[in-house]
């Protein structure tokens, strides 16, 4: 059983081609991308050369058997890069690894449970790597962007780093972007402090996770669903949509909260760490102007079964997720 450690994730892609087979699974649909990327430039050399690499999506995924025991015409090692993977791909990968081929088999595989066939074959079988990739929070998400800027010599002021946390989203490519604009920003060997974050980042990946959840807190129907029409066309999945909306509802309801207990609506927002995005005032205004402390908490409480029902759901996520996100232009009665 080949279950990956996230302490070994880093040794086992650089060391790719010492496997049959990888497969990347979990929440995190931009670092699964990242990291098979990653894998197929190790070994072929490159992610786009079509004699080297052969890329199937789910309509072509019924190739895969084909594919991996193709010869590679220039020499090498080929590689196929599968994206979308599902369980129903499961006999045709299990019919590959009972075939003599020197192809690598990298596997994208974000919707795929516990419980998959996919994963449970990917698991048992000696020469494949099975690796998980969830989004980073917290410190991990903080010693990434730290570590990316400073690869490029740029330097982060504390205040700066602490409200970037705040605003960025979890999945890994948008944060790569928002790092790339930081290093063109700074420029080499520069340093950010917190006014040169705010004015390149704005509200991080135009957040259009945020714009989502305050256009549908302020009952905006339609600039919430575009927002998430936006998100999702630039890979963030359900859970990611989950987390944002939670977020920015626990920095309503601790302001709604302050309110209640007598301290002045200004004061507690100000208060709030990292500070409310200065773009992001009046819809932070008009959300806490429509929704009362009750109500807040139980969309959040909603919010937080919405998320458990993505990571049980097998397919219908992306339905759950623009399902809920128009439920929020409602405010619930407390």
């Amino acid at each position: 059983m080949v279950k990956i450690d996230a302490r070994s994730i880093s040794r086992t892609l650089a060391d790719a081609g010492s496997w049959r087979a990888i497969v990347l699974h979990g929440e995190d649909t931009g670092l699964i991308r990242e990291r098979a990327a990653q894998a197929v430039r190790l070994v072929a050399g490159t992610t786009d050369d079509p004699f080297q690499v052969a890329q199937l999506d789910r309509e072509t995924q019924d190739r895969l058997e084909e594919e991996a025991t193709a010869l590679s015409l220039i020499g090498g090692r080929r590689v196929v890069w599968v994206r979308e993977g599902q369980d129903s791909l499961a006999p045709l990968f299990k019919r590959v690894l009972e075939t003599d081929t020197e192809t690598l088999i990298v596997i994208e595989a974000p919707g795929i449970t516990a419980r998959s066939k996919l994963r449970a074959l990917a698991e048992a079988h000696k020469q494949v790597a099975s690796i998980a990739c969830y989004p980073e929070e917290g410190r991990a998400l903080s010693q990434t962007v730290t570590d990316a800027l400073g690869q490029a010599g740029v330097t982060i002021d504390r205040d700066a780093l602490s409200w970037l946390m705040g605003v960025l989203g979890s999945d890994r490519s948008g944060v790569r972007g928002e790092i790339e604009k930081l290093v063109l920003y700074a420029g080499e060997n520069g340093r950010l402090d917190l006014q040169a974050v705010q004015d390149c980042v704005g509200d991080a990946g135009g957040n259009s996770l945020e714009d989502a959840a305050f256009s549908a807190l302020c009952g905006n129907r339609m600039m919430a669903d575009q927002a998430l029409e936006r998100a999702l066309a630039d890979g963030a999945n359900p859970v990611a949509v989950a987390r944002t909306v939670l977020g920015v509802m626990v920095r309503l309801q601790k302001v709604a909260q302050g309110v209640q207990d007598g301290q002045g609506r200004a004061e507690s927002i100000k208060a709030l760490r990292p500070p409310v995005f200065f773009k992001r005032t009046a819809a932070f205004n008009q959300a806490l102007d429509r929704w009362p402390l009750a109500a807040l908490a139980a969309a959040a409480r909603e919010t937080q079964a919405f998320e458990l029902a993505c990571k049980q759901s097998a397919s219908p996520d992306m339905a759950l997720c623009r399902r809920h996100i128009a439920s929020l232009c409602t405010v619930r009665k407390a």
